[in-house]
């Protein structure tokens, strides 16, 4: 369970009211900024010596230009990294915890930054980058999903997809399309073998014709009114995932990629529809 944000002591004495905007934020705003870059320095700093391989890459990677001096013959990576601000060092911030240049105390002294200063941005669970922070009560329904899908035999890669389209929803550097089209894959291997466990190259839309074909086929241990359909509760969130993917297809007209609010929001779904086929609640009579 997640405490209520502890309010400030003049707020409960009534000296003063609570912030307007007291958090999450967004970018590094003025009382993260020297914490993080401590951050990144010490990090960085090895039993006194820079870790400039690993400094090095990363100022590749983001593009970031060495430090030179004439004085000395070798170029500084470091100290450029600790000197960014604003989006550049949340990049940094991500690719140093990537490297794995983090040890566990260094992490976890990380976390406690990003949970006090309310930032928008989380350690991911893998501790290998940041994500967008989400209620705890979510992001674990999605985990129990992943982890149930990863137990059972008939799910096939939808845990693994359904971990990647959580990343490229909820990741340092989102991408809305990938985390869509993972979500539907998440469910067609979730959802296989329930559906159409004979037909070798089935498709989100092929299970919904089959649903629509011989639905009399499916059970749920959703109870329905005498005389109900047990399987149009399902069929409906598979029919709004479906439908709600606009980039699936070029045509001539311009192709719509997904939205980030879409592509969360279809990942949300699938993963309901990932844990109900997984776990049996919708079965084959």
């Amino acid at each position: 369970m997640t405490a209520t944000p502890r309010p400030r002591f003049s707020a409960r004495i009534n000296l003063a009211a609570a912030p307007e905007h007291d958090g999450p934020f967004d970018d590094v705003p003025e009382h993260l900024l020297v914490t993080l870059q401590i951050w990144v320095r010490d990090t960085l700093t090895l039993r006194g010596s820079r870790m400039e391989d690993t400094a090095r890459r990363i100022c590749l990677r983001l593009r970031i230009p060495a430090f030179t001096d004439p004085r000395y013959n070798d170029a500084q990576y470091v100290r450029p990294l600790i000197q960014t601000t604003g989006i550049q060092l949340l990049d940094v911030v991500d690719e140093v915890l990537n490297a794995r240049a983090a040890n566990e105390r260094e992490t976890r002294a990380l976390s406690q930054i990003l949970d006090d200063g309310g930032s928008t941005y989380r350690v991911n669970d893998a501790r290998d980058g940041l994500e967008e922070r989400v209620t705890p009560a979510v992001r674990d329904a999605v985990r129990h999903a992943i982890d149930e899908a990863a137990a059972g035999h008939s799910a096939g890669s939808a845990a693994d997809h359904l971990a990647t389209a959580w990343q490229a929803a909820y990741g340092r550097n989102p991408d809305p399309v990938r985390a869509y089209s993972e979500a539907i894959k998440a469910v067609e291997c979730a959802a296989h073998s329930v559906i159409q466990p004979n037909h070798g190259r089935a498709t989100l839309g092929t299970m919904l014709g089959e649903i629509g074909n011989a639905r009399q086929k499916f059970t749920s241990v959703i109870s329905t009114p005498a005389g109900g359909d047990p399987i149009a509760p399902a069929e409906a969130m598979m029919r709004a995932l479906w439908d709600g993917q606009t980039s699936r297809h070029g045509k001539q007209t311009g192709t719509v990629p997904e939205t980030l609010d879409a592509a969360r929001a279809g990942v949300h779904l699938a993963a309901t529809l990932v844990q109900w086929f997984a776990s049996g609640v919708v079965a084959r009579s």
